[in-house]
Order: structure tokens, then sequence, then C-alpha cells
């Protein structure tokens, strides 16, 4: 397959289209908040798992140019990195 070059905001947008008109409704049940869902921004497929690695793998197995996107099922944000909104001054 051919290669689709998109900014990294251009793959978000589309993702979240995809998710926010149709996916949301069908995933976000009971069984699968806080799991990840994998979306395939070209072609609005879908996976999820319980990291998103497995999902992912599989999408690039069988196209190496999948451009992907992860979101936690049921959250605003996939991941979160800790650290203290203190400032240390020295």
């Amino acid at each position: 397959m051919k290669a689709i070059f998109w900014s990294a905001q251009e793959v978000a947008q589309r993702a979240k289209n995809f998710y926010d008109n149709g996916i949301r409704q069908q995933v976000e049940t009971d069984d699968n908040i806080g799991k990840m869902i994998v979306i395939n921004a070209e072609t609005g497929e879908y996976g999820i798992d319980k990291t998103g690695v497995k999902t992912a793998l599989k999408f690039k197995e069988n196209n190496p140019n999948a451009r992907l996107f992860t979101l936690r099922i049921g959250y605003d944000v996939a991941v979160s990195f800790g650290g203290s909104s203190e400032r240390v001054v020295k």
C-alpha cells in the first residue's frame, strides 16, 4: 500500500472524527472502559485490547504504512505522565 503523509494532528483529527461519529456508541460499554482502542485513521477500522499493542502490531502487519491513533476508551487522554506542577527554584 502507498504511504500516506499526514501530520500527527491530521491523523489524530481523522481518528477522533471516526470515534466521535460512530465508533464511540459501539465501544463505550462497561466491559471496554479503560481499554485501549487503536483506530486506522485512513479506513476507520479499529481494534480493542488492554494496552493497544496487540491491535497496533496486527494492523502494522497487514499494512506497515497504516496511520494509527490510540485512545483509552471512556477517557479524554490515553496516557498521563506524572510530575509536579510546583516550580523548583534553586
